[in-house]
């Protein structure tokens, strides 16, 4: 299992639910983080907690609607200077429930894409090749299990994009020990899941992370993160590691 104490985490999303806890979890193991939300001021909360745990944080801010401020953001952090070792793609949208999903309107697919399949792609973009030089890092992109959902349409299809280009990096990447997978956190009481979800937000740590921590040099295997839940952390990274259980997906 990876050691994060001293290592530097990047979250997006990470003002409140998932994302909020994710950083709780990572601070928790002695890692720096910087913080990604919308606005700077949607993070002070995290931040004063995360720091009062030891570790350094940085806040950093994007519309990830926006592929300018993407890089923008991703300018920034670089300026900052440190070494980003593991990446947790949180951040998502679902843009609307359509009981007439005939007429699911073309915006619902464009908002989609942009936030949960392009965004996340271009930070995996951005930081692959740093973490290939070096030779370490972890990537985890958050996925969905939703199917048969066309009232859903935009979301489901643009998590489906994000699963495939997720596996096809990893074949680039297997064996190495960058390490790229995606996190199913399953249906959550969160802004995004609704307050009618089956499953809490505390119930995905630690699977949610389950992908920064092994260390096996597989990639692109998928994790739900309620497969992992009420374990420890070393109890999680051996399940996860357990090919009987998550197989290669190549």
């Amino acid at each position: 299992m990876v050691d994060v104490k001293g290592k530097w985490a990047f979250i997006t999303g990470a003002s409140r639910g998932i994302g909020y806890l994710s950083a709780l979890f990572l601070a928790d193991q002695g890692c720096n983080l910087i913080l990604h939300s919308r606005t700077i001021k949607h993070l002070e909360k995290v931040m004063d907690e995360v720091r009062k745990k030891g570790v350094q944080a940085h806040a950093v801010f994007a519309e990830l609607s926006e592929p300018e401020q993407v890089e923008r953001m991703l300018s920034r952090i670089d300026d900052l200077g440190v070494q980003v070792d593991i990446v947790l793609n949180n951040a998502g949208v679902q843009v609307a429930y359509r009981t007439d999903y005939l007429l699911t309107p073309a915006s619902d697919y464009e908002i989609s894409l942009r936030i949960n399949t392009i965004a996340p792609m271009l930070i995996c973009y951005h930081f692959l090749p740093k973490m290939a030089e070096r030779g370490f890092g972890r990537i985890v992109n958050t996925s969905s299990g939703i199917q048969n959902e066309p009232e859903q349409a935009g979301y489901s299809a643009s998590k489906y994009a994000l699963n495939r280009v997720t596996v096809d990096l990893g074949s680039r990447i297997n064996g190495t020990n960058v390490i790229i997978s995606l996190a199913d956190p399953g249906w959550c009481r969160t802004d995004l899941g609704g307050p009618s979800a089956p499953n809490s937000p505390e119930s995905t740590i630690p699977g949610i992370l389950v992908g920064a921590l092994v260390d096996d040099k597989i990639s692109g295997r998928y994790f739900p993160a309620q497969d992992f839940c009420g374990m420890t952390m070393e109890e999680a990274v051996n399940k996860a590691q357990d090919l009987s259980k998550y197989p290669i997906p190549y």
